[in-house]
């Protein structure tokens, strides 16, 4: 089935890796470029959307490396205007940004809640703000949010409540989209990704460990607890985000419109 999407202009933000490895974002440019579309790798670093467009060329894939901190509206601009620039048209919109931050109500800082929702949210609400237009005079188009299982379930022994509360407003964001343009040949779906191992986990586990007498038994330990939460018995990759966001930005989604699609090996299955 190669070839889903040949012809295709993709523009995957966060399309590069947070550390050494496969992250999501940098899963779904390459799987895209695999697929034939032509992919403009988006990153607030660079030097990481430049590593996943050389991949991508060396794979004698087309890609172009753009850097943009999507939570400022000229930036997001200027990145539209620079894909439009490269390649005339946009046909599939990847949103992969996110960041977290512990604490609830009374103890995360006001700051750190105006952060998580600039960047969780604001930021796919610019870029739908800008792509949608172009995708609406080309008559079609497909817009994936990656969202996480955080918005419909509250992880036990940690509080989140910013993070949860941005994935639940992309949801609804997803949907508010999805059916205000369906009839315009635009579809938007979200991935919830469940717990993944990427580059952000192992650094997370890292910090866990630093202070540890035994460190890689430590980090071993963070990975094994969140291997032993999946049903499976192991975390996902960010080959499955990217699997899912293919099947979304294809033609085999075609009538997928307003969909939160669970990406999580059974984990929201339990009670």
């Amino acid at each position: 089935m190669a070839g889903r999407l040949k012809d295709r202009v993709a523009i995957v933000v966060g399309a590069g890796s947070s550390g050494p490895g496969w992250g999501n974002g940098k899963c779904t440019a390459v799987t895209f470029a695999r697929e034939g579309a032509r992919v403009f790798c988006v990153d607030r670093k660079l030097a990481a959307a430049k590593e996943t467009a050389e991949i991508i060329a060396k794979e004698g894939g087309e890609a172009v490396a753009h850097e943009a901190d999507v939570t400022q509206a000229a930036q997001v601009k200027a990145m539209t205007e620079a894909c439009l620039a490269r390649w005339g048209r946009i046909d599939v919109l990847d949103n992969n940004v996110g960041i977290g931050s512990t604490g609830g109500p009374v103890e995360l800082a006001e700051e750190d809640w105006d952060t998580v929702f600039d960047v969780n949210v604001k930021s796919f609400f610019l870029t739908l703000k800008h792509v949608l237009p172009v995708m609406e005079a080309h008559g079609r188009g497909s817009i994936i949010n990656v969202s996480s299982i955080a918005s419909i379930r509250v992880p036990k022994g940690i509080s989140y409540v910013a993070y949860n509360a941005s994935k639940g407003a992309v949801n609804s964001l997803t949907q508010a989209v999805a059916l205000q343009y369906a009839a315009k040949g635009i579809r938007c779906n979200a991935i919830l990704p469940g717990l993944m191992h990427t580059p952000m986990i192992d650094f997370l586990a890292e910090e866990y460990a630093k202070d540890a007498r035994d460190h890689n038994a430590a980090y071993e330990k963070m990975i094994a607890i969140r291997n032993k939460a999946s049903p499976t018995g192991k975390m996902g990759t960010g080959w499955d985000t990217a699997n899912a966001a293919l099947f979304l930005a294809s033609d085999e989604s075609a009538y997928v419109n307003g969909h939160l699609l669970i990406v999580d090996g059974g984990i929201t299955l339990r009670a």
